[in-house]
């Protein structure tokens, strides 16, 4: 039926429900008025940059008055940024599988009650790069975890759930095709190694701790290039896992900054 689906019963239930870390609830505002036509989602990291992408995508369209600046919906909370521009939504997720998790619980909640249909989601942020060129654009057809399994774990009520992560390789497909018509940057498709930390779980050498050798960090890297792997952050397999149970069209790119 192309509608954003949510996999708890309990929802039926709630006479109310509330989407706290958005401030946005069922009985509060009217959700479907609100975001019932919205077609694309597009998340990061940071809220500055997310407004900065709604901004852009209002002259895009041709929405922006002169002088006009985007609003945050999610203004009543300091947790996420959430801005619109037409039928795309524009919406920061903080740093991490937690913070993006949560966020998405509640994002996901937000299009069903909306009634929204035929969603894609992107997620667009900065990643370090493996083995390609410095401002390379990585389009994910599969992210992993620091194992380089296509696996996302996640422990409930004491015992682990493991669950899917693979991408739309279609909408993969369609964005290396659209890359072709801006030369400025390298455009790859390949997996995307998600980790729980950005120190030690990334084997970087400068942290408060550093329990290895630059040889074998050096060694761990390339097995993960020689799985596939061509990019390093920490929200993917959390990103993939979500959207694909809930029927979201989900594709991740990323930045290659250094």
């Amino acid at each position: 039926s192309g509608l954003v689906l949510v996999k708890n019963p309990h929802l039926d239930l709630m006479e109310e429900d509330v989407l706290y870390h958005l401030d946005l609830g069922t009985k509060t505002h009217n959700l479907p008025a609100m975001f019932g036509d919205i077609k694309f989602v597009c998340v990061g990291g940071s809220p500055n940059r997310m407004r900065a992408f709604a901004q852009f995508m209002q002259r895009e369209l041709g929405l922006a008055a002169a002088g006009e600046d985007v609003a945050d919906i999610c203004a009543g909370s300091d947790r996420y940024a959430m801005y619109r521009a037409g039928p795309v939504l524009s919406i920061s997720h903080g740093m991490g599988i937690p913070s993006i998790s949560i966020m998405l619980h509640e994002l996901i909640k937000l299009l069903h009650h909306a009634k929204c249909r035929d969603v894609t989601i992107i997620r667009i942020g900065t990643s370090g790069g493996l083995g390609i060129e410095a401002g390379s654009v990585v389009i994910t057809d599969t992210a992993v975890d620091s194992s380089f399994q296509p696996r996302f774990e996640q422990v409930v009520l004491g015992d682990v759930v493991v669950r899917s992560t693979e991408l739309d390789k279609d909408l993969a497909e369609e964005l290396l095709a659209c890359s072709r018509d801006i030369p400025d940057f390298p455009t790859l498709i390949g997996h995307t190694m998600c980790t729980y930390d950005f120190y030690e779980g990334q084997g970087r050498l400068d942290g408060a701790l550093c329990s290895f050798s630059s040889e074998k960090k050096l060694e761990y890297l390339r097995r993960a290039y020689d799985a596939g792997v061509r990019n390093i952050e920490m929200e993917s397999t959390a990103f993939a896992a979500l959207c694909g149970l809930c029927g979201l069209k989900g594709e991740s790119r990323h930045f290659h900054l250094l």
